[in-house]
């Protein structure tokens, strides 16, 4: 909706940040350290901080928040907030609105990104959208229908814990493939496969068939239009594209293959766009 402020909220697990989204357009950034071992009221209390410095810019109409946890969505209850101990079952939707006399719209961070890219990113003008993060673990957001889905509990689109070569796919197809799988750094295999370094090469050709595979799972299980890939991973697709799409084709239904468009996300705080779009999202 023209015109309309939203709050969007990114809560991660070392610090908190938060804008007022505008169509499309982020403003007034604000970010803090979160004390993650603190008790409930204490990271609540650092919420405010951001939440309270945000509302002194202009007529608010809404509060997103995107969190790393599974969320019951329609009572906004967060459970087992990632590295955020005491969080194990926080009633943040009532808590907020309690607050601040506010619609609040609450998530987790891999939805906030799908819906984010589906108002004000790759997804735009698509129906079916999947937004597959790949960062520290593997995750996923679903848009069906120009609508965001999130399961009976908030846990559609976690092809992370799929079985896959006697562990998860998430060890194999996000950063966990350099950090813990192959014991490397991530950055570092970056960096050396940009000067052309064949063994970092390499390593992002067998990261390329792994996300190839997931995005294998993606299609036999919701078949979009689009898929979306996000986190840090992302960055090294120029090595990592041609074995992904290599086994992409091995996919059973050739037709999908051809049709199936895959983008990089290129958004700008998307966590924070993300769960300002929530309230987007609501409204269909």
């Amino acid at each position: 909706m023209a015109g309309t402020k939203i709050i969007g909220i990114d809560l991660g697990a070392t610090n908190v940040r938060g804008a007022v989204v505008e169509d499309g357009q982020v403003s007034a950034i604000e970010a803090l350290q979160i004390k993650s071992d603190g008790t409930v009221d204490e990271v609540l209390a650092d919420i405010y901080l951001v939440v309270d410095k945000l509302l002194m810019h202009g007529d608010i109409l809404a509060i997103g928040i995107g969190v790393p946890s599974i969320v019951d969505v329609e009572q906004g209850i967060v459970y087992n907030v990632l590295n955020i101990p005491s969080w194990k079952e926080v009633h943040l939707k009532k808590i907020l609105q309690e607050r601040y006399n506010l619609p609040v719209y609450v998530n987790n961070d891999a939805n906030c990104f799908a819906v984010g890219e589906y108002y004000y990113g790759k997804g735009k003008g698509y129906s079916s959208v999947i937004g597959l993060t790949m960062g520290t673990g593997l995750g996923a957001g679903v848009i069906i229908n120009r609508h965001l889905y999130a399961g009976a509990n908030c846990g559609a689109g976690e092809f992370g814990f799929l079985p896959y070569e006697a562990n998860l796919l998430e060890y194999h197809a996000s950063g966990s493939f350099f950090t813990i799988t192959k014991g490397v750094n991530g950055q570092q295999v970056f960096q050396n496969a940009q000067k052309g370094d064949a063994e970092a090469l390499s390593l992002y050709q067998e990261f390329g068939k792994h996300v190839g595979y997931a995005i294998k799972m993606v299609m036999y299980t919701y078949d979009p239009q689009l898929i979306v890939l996000g986190g840090s991973a992302r960055h090294g697709f120029e090595y990592f594209k041609t074995a992904m799409w290599d086994e992409i084709k091995t996919f059973a239904f050739p037709g999908s293959v051809e049709k199936i468009k895959i983008e990089i996300s290129e958004l700008h705080n998307s966590g924070i766009i993300g769960a300002a779009a929530l309230y987007l999202d609501s409204q269909n």
